[in-house]
């Protein structure tokens, strides 16, 4: 008997979600290799710090577009379009090295690489709940987050080792192998699709269509705006800290030989890695049991997690247990922030109409995504001026969102009684 949307494990689903593994693992071994040949080359985390912030520029300005090209598109002819685009692009980069300046080059590709990152995950986002019936999108979302957890956790530890080992060039080679063979595999996906008629040009289309999003956001569903905001409050304070701080820390303060150090940090991404699977399977193991209403425990959890490693960085000298305690408590924190992001995308994806799903996750995530390369930008100044005090930034990061928490307490409550609410009109 052929699988359907009773199930999530239909062929189409399957494909999707080996698609996911391969595409991801080429993008986590690229992303975790070039910032870092960047900074072992320049030594500089202002530099390093404004690279990923101008970086993350291409997919905040696409956030909104890319779900008006989720829902107008062919999710399937989306994500093999910009897998082959992906191979090309490091191809492109591989022919450059050492003729062209390393830094604009790397900079270039990066923001290339993000623009493209910012219109491939709506698709797939926007696909689940067409390939999945309702009752199992937030497990699929788990199976889908945990497949991506996993490749990126591979990523960066075998991207560390091979980068230690052999340098840059191998990993381009594994890269665009992998970006190569996920458009393949995806030429084969069937996502039921149905083309909407457009009135007027592109430009009139999705000023519409955006139109549209914000209003359900900002008039029909008000707590999205809201629950965006705490997102970004995240982004700003934490995520950024953690992406700037845990590769700067390692490789430049902790006193470890530059081949262990990046090995190292390739290690530490792979535990941030295991930390977005357990809280991938913790979203699926308890899907019927979280309720929102915990998120702001989840959000004081997500940064006393944080908070190990500043105390870590304060009161301990030994390099070793330093970097242990930094690299769980970054872990615990994905852990607990993945969770949560699972519990917010399941209920947009519940409360918002099909034609609406790709282009409302995008503006949300615009909002929530904003504030990273800002606090990229300034971290990367920070920790250029404090070396002696570098667990400063960790302890403010965590008493700001430990306040917000405590304030926003009635939003999540508020989301919870929607979801609720949406259950009872179903039965």
């Amino acid at each position: 008997m052929a699988l359907g949307k009773n199930t999530i494990l239909s062929k189409d689903f399957i494909l999707v979600a080996t698609g996911q593994i391969i595409s991801i693992f080429g993008n986590q071994i690229l992303r975790y290799a070039l910032p870092l040949y960047m900074l072992n080359q320049k030594g500089s985390s202002a530099l390093f710090g404004t690279i990923l912030a101008i970086s993350f520029i291409p997919m905040l300005l696409l956030f909104p577009i890319r779900g008006i090209i989720a829902d107008r598109m062919n999710k399937r002819n989306i994500m093999v379009m910009l897998d082959f685009i992906t191979a090309i692009l490091i191809l492109l980069f591989y022919l450059l090295i050492g003729k062209v300046e390393i830094v604009p080059l790397i900079a270039v590709t990066m923001i290339i690489l993000s623009g493209i990152q910012g219109a491939y995950q709506p698709a797939v986002n926007a696909s689940i709940p067409v390939l999945v019936a309702p009752e199992h999108i937030m497990k699929a979302n788990s199976v889908i987050n945990l497949i991506n957890s996993a490749a990126s956790m591979a990523g960066p530890v075998i991207g560390g080792i091979l980068f230690s080992i052999v340098g840059l060039i191998p990993i381009l080679y594994v890269s665009i192998g992998c970006f190569f063979a996920s458009a393949v595999m995806e030429i084969f996906i069937n996502i039921p699709f149905e083309k909407r008629k457009t009135k007027g040009n592109i430009f009139t289309t999705g000023t519409n269509d955006l139109k549209e999003s914000f209003r359900f956001m900002f008039k029909e569903q008000p707590v999205l705006w809201k629950a965006s905001l705490i997102f970004a409050a995240l982004g700003l304070f934490l995520t950024a800290l953690i992406i700037i701080a845990v590769p700067v820390i390692i490789t430049q303060h902790l006193g470890f030989a530059p081949d262990t150090a990046n090995r190292l940090y390739g290690y530490a991404q792979g535990i941030i890695a295991v930390g977005a699977i357990l809280g991938g399977l913790l979203a699926g193991l308890l899907s019927k049991k979280l309720k929102l209403k915990s998120g702001s425990l989840i959000l004081i959890g997500s940064a006393f997690s944080v908070l190990i490693g500043g105390i870590a960085l304060h009161f301990l000298s030994e390099s070793i247990p330093v970097y242990v305690i930094l690299a769980i408590g970054c872990g615990l924190y994905v852990t607990l922030s993945t969770l949560l992001q699972i519990q917010i995308m399941t209920f947009i994806q519940i409360i918002t109409p099909k034609d609406l799903i790709g282009k409302v996750i995008s503006c949300f995530m615009c909002v929530c995504m904003c504030s990273i390369p800002i606090g990229q930008f300034i971290y990367g100044i920070i920790f250029e001026k404090i070396e002696s005090y570098l667990y400063l930034p960790f302890y403010i990061a965590v008493m700001i969102i430990t306040g917000i928490s405590v304030f926003t307490r009635h939003i999540f409550c508020q989301i919870d009684n929607l979801i609720e609410g949406k259950g009872e009109r179903k039965r």
